[in-house]
């Protein structure tokens, strides 16, 4: 453990100094960081001459296919729990996970004025259909039907609710028509601290779950010195700070 704190440490100072020799990092995504994880490449690109290259999904999915022995370096998960797993049984580094973000759920509808600032709609009776990540292998799943079920209208929701595999695949429902509303990750739909499209409800995080992010080294990454530099990136203040213009918040350094 320690030698991989020293390793993880060595390769922010690589990082820093932009002296790595360029390599390719095979990184399992969740589907909620799409969007941030584009620009975050892109500067640890510039910044060592690594290529990220993804794979994007639902977490519990990627732990399926772990299991199965999918060659990926780094999983970037949407919980804690399957990265606590995959060290627990052997698929990642002991000591390398830590948390690189910590997740917001929101209720979103292209309608400008379709989701009101409280989400009292919630409590109207159902007009249109909600996509939600399916909360058998969906972290940002779970806290939709948390959020329902708090708020006391799960019952009433329930025949009018669309599952996706992922929350990417719960926002497509609604970029495409084919929900109304959905619960998805603030990230997918906020660039530089306002909402880009339509209109949303952030969900008060004492609602649901925490949507703590983790990220792991995984077994195939343990020699890989552009898997250990984009650990040692993920920790810097520039990718904190793209995190955090997503709406994510921030996770400790």
């Amino acid at each position: 453990m320690h030698r991989l704190s020293r390793a993880l440490s060595f390769a922010a100072l690589l990082v820093a100094a932009g002296v790595l020799h360029a390599g390719q990092v095979r990184v399992a995504v969740a589907a909620n960081m799409a969007v941030p994880l584009q620009k975050i490449a892109a500067d640890f690109e510039r910044a060592t001459g690594h290529e990220v290259v993804p794979a994007l999904g639902s977490t519990g999915r990627f732990y399926s296919q772990l299991r199965g022995g999918a060659p990926f370096e780094v999983l970037l998960a949407a919980d804690g729990e399957i990265p606590e797993r995959l060290e627990r049984e052997g698929l990642a580094v002991p000591g390398s996970r830590f948390t690189y973000a910590v997740g917001r759920l929101v209720l979103w509808s292209l309608d400008a004025h379709g989701v009101d600032p409280h989400g009292n709609v919630l409590k109207q009776l159902p007009r249109g259909k909600l996509a939600i990540a399916d909360p058998r292998v969906a972290p940002y799943g779970v806290a939709a039907i948390q959020t329902l079920t708090r708020l006391g209208v799960l019952s009433a929701w329930q025949p009018a609710l669309v599952q996706g595999e992922s929350v990417g695949q719960a926002f497509q429902f609604v970029a495409s028509g084919n929900a109304v509303f959905g619960f998805v990750a603030l990230s997918q739909v906020m660039s530089d601290g306002r909402i880009v499209k339509g209109s949303g409800w952030i969900v008060p995080a004492q609602f649901h779950a925490p949507l703590t992010q983790d990220v792991v080294l995984l077994n195939g990454g343990r020699t890989s010195a552009a898997a250990l530099a984009f650990l040692g990136y993920l920790k810097s203040e520039a990718a904190r700070a793209t995190l955090r213009s997503f709406g994510y918040d921030s996770a400790k350094p």
